[in-house]
């Protein structure tokens, strides 16, 4: 273990892939996206942007993308299977993901699974540390992600076609067409992701002397997008964002005599939204409909199967106010209605309506500070009063100061509440206080962030074992975390060579403020590197990831861990110069052969291959 952390450090000074552009967004010309407030409110907080190219270099599921490219932790239960996050030390329903502006995480668990989403379907994937509960709602404690569709109203006409064939009898399909002029902007996907996902469990036999391997673990993703834009005139412009998808997945077994078993979840999601431009007064006003259901079949050659449905309808009016060149004031009232119904947790109905009020000055052109507040309103529970203080100092061209303070929240799930067997309609929503500190270096071709934070979360939920054995949640844990985070990012260009070097790394401590031990399944290191080389119609890179161990039990033995691991992948593909671009090309996942898991009893794969080709035409 000491070698591999101490290869991981080396790699920090190193390596990662072309990846992002950290702690800041930039916006094309008449390029137009609908979530603007992660760039007005952010710059007190580091923010990595994913772009298409970075995109593109990895495996098509979202999990592949941010394990390999940020700082967050994943905990899949096997390839392709269900994958929770954990950022900065926070459990998977206190990371919120934002499409397109709109908070998306399940209203049954509260989180998201990332092996159901397609890096491939948005132009820009962006992570942003620290809280923002303030506008954008619950989860958002350790951090947000954010799915991005932008629009531009450019004159063109262009389309991507990717085919992926790789190990496992793994298949990809992307399309995407953008069709645009300075009128309209119209953008049409079609993503497709399925495996038979029989590998070999490395080193693993059954008590027969057996090869085992993975069974019961087939998948299939399919997700159609289509989002179109009108620009009235140079002032008001409305835009419509769609996007369905369904999950066929089985779940692969622990042990070869389990029952075979299958989830089907899928999700509908649409956004109707409208930009307008009134000389000092700017509006935004959206109304979405999000619609999710899941069936679990508990054995796969029978009909019976439980399920969960909530519809949830958003509206959401933001007026931006400039009081003058350098101050401006955001209002934000939405109300939502969210109709759940299952057959573990009946039929309910909340409401929620909340008020925010931002305020962004600039004090000349290298100070900036931003505030807000937030109070919601409903009957389902008390919420607290949110706030978020950010500030940042540019001392000289290489030297910048962020600083952040907010409280934050998380609201008790579907699943919390309601459930028929121990759900507890008294919860109280989550609360957490945080405090940041932000150093961006810049150096010419060099660039190092260092994040510095604490974190403390009350009545976090918790299920634990109640009367006659029924398990129930209860607001009862406090926690205390903290740590640093460290982007680095160099880039430099000899000719016609290109090179590229970056790294992330994180040191998460996360306790129980009673036990005073960790969480369980939250690493107390974790780091991200490679490096990329280009020259003509050539490219190349290798990139690495390395977990610290994990505890798996809430007492922290040291006979429940996962043990720590570092794995690597190696890509190479040649641009045929076919039309505008026509790319081979090829990679080998966990180059080194190695034999690991994020989850007990869930191995993962070893060595594996995949050969892609993109086409743009």
């Amino acid at each position: 273990m000491t070698k591999k952390l101490g290869f991981a450090f080396c790699l920090l000074l190193l390596c990662q892939i072309v990846l992002a552009q950290s702690d800041s967004i930039t916006s094309l010309k008449e390029v137009f996206v609908s979530d603007k407030n992660l760039k007005k409110y952010s710059a007190s907080q580091s923010v990595l942007k994913l772009n298409d190219s970075i995109i593109n270099k990895n495996e098509s599921l979202l999990t592949d993308l941010l394990n390999f490219n940020s700082t967050l932790y994943f905990k899949e239960y096997g390839r392709g299977m269900l994958s929770t996050v954990s950022f900065r030390g926070t459990t998977s329903s206190q990371t919120a993901v934002i499409w397109n502006g709109i908070n998306i995480n399940s209203q049954m668990n509260g989180s998201t699974d990332f092996n159901t989403i397609s890096g491939s379907d948005y132009n820009s994937i962006s992570v942003k540390a620290g809280g923002g509960s303030v506008i954008y709602g619950s989860g958002a404690i350790g951090g947000t992600v954010h799915l991005n569709n932008d629009l531009a109203f450019l004159n063109r006409f262009e389309n991507n076609l990717r085919l992926d064939y790789g190990s496992f009898n793994t298949i990809g399909i992307n399309y995407k067409t953008s069709i645009s002029n300075k009128k309209w902007s119209t953008q049409i996907g079609f993503c497709k992701n399925s495996s038979t996902n029989d590998y070999k469990y490395l080193n693993r036999y059954t008590w027969r002397g057996e090869q085992r391997w993975n069974q019961n673990g087939q998948y299939d993703i399919i997700t159609l997008n289509a989002n179109v834009g009108y620009k009235v005139n140079e002032n008001h412009i409305v835009k419509l964002y769609s996007q369905t998808s369904n999950t066929d997945r089985n779940t692969s077994l622990i042990v070869e005599t389990e029952t075979k078993s299958k989830y089907v979840n899928g999700f509908n999601r649409n956004l109707l939204e409208y930009d307008g431009n009134f000389g000092k007064l700017k509006t935004n006003f959206k109304t979405a409909y999000i619609f999710e259901n899941y069936q679990y079949f508990a054995d796969n050659s029978s009909k019976n199967f439980t399920y969960g449905k909530t519809e949830n309808l958003i509206t959401k009016l933001d007026l931006d106010y400039s009081l003058s060149k350098s101050t401006q004031i955001n209002g934000i009232v939405d109300y939502s209605r969210t109709n759940g119904y299952g057959s573990s947790f009946g039929s309910h109905v909340r409401e929620i309506s909340s008020a925010s009020l931002l305020l962004k000055q600039d004090i000349g052109s290298n100070w900036k500070n931003e505030i807000g507040v937030r109070k919601e309103f409903t009957n389902n529970y008390k919420s607290p009063l949110l706030f978020n203080f950010g500030s940042t100092y540019k001392f000289n061209d290489w030297y910048n100061l962020k600083l952040n303070i907010s409280r934050n929240f998380r609201i008790p799930t579907y699943n919390d509440l309601y459930w028929e067997t121990g759900g507890n309609p008294n919860l109280k929503p989550e609360s957490s206080y945080q405090g940041e500190i932000g150093n961006v270096f810049t150096f010419k071709n060099f660039t190092w962030t260092q994040n510095f934070y604490y974190m403390k979360i009350k009545d976090m939920l918790q299920w634990v074992p109640g009367t006659g054995g029924i398990w129930t949640p209860q607001n009862q844990d406090k926690v205390n975390s903290y740590g640093t985070e460290t982007l680095v990012s160099w880039r430099k260009n000899y000719g016609k060579n290109n090179f590229a070097i970056n790294a992330t790394y994180a040191y998460t401590v996360s306790q129980d403020e009673e036990t005073k031990n960790q969480l369980f399944f939250v690493p107390f290191n974790k780091a991200t590197g490679a490096v990329s080389y280009s020259r003509n119609r050539i490219s190349t890179y290798y990139q690495i990831l390395y977990n610290g161990f994990v505890y798996t039990t809430a007492n922290n033995s040291k006979d429940e861990i996962i043990n720590d691991y570092l794995i690597s992948n190696i890509g190479i593909d040649y641009d045929l110069k076919f039309l505008d671009s026509f790319k081979i090309g090829f990679q080998v996942l966990n180059l080194l052969n190695k034999d690991y898991e994020s989850l007990e009893n869930r191995p993962m794969p070893g060595r594996n291959f995949n050969v892609y080709l993109t086409l743009k035409f």
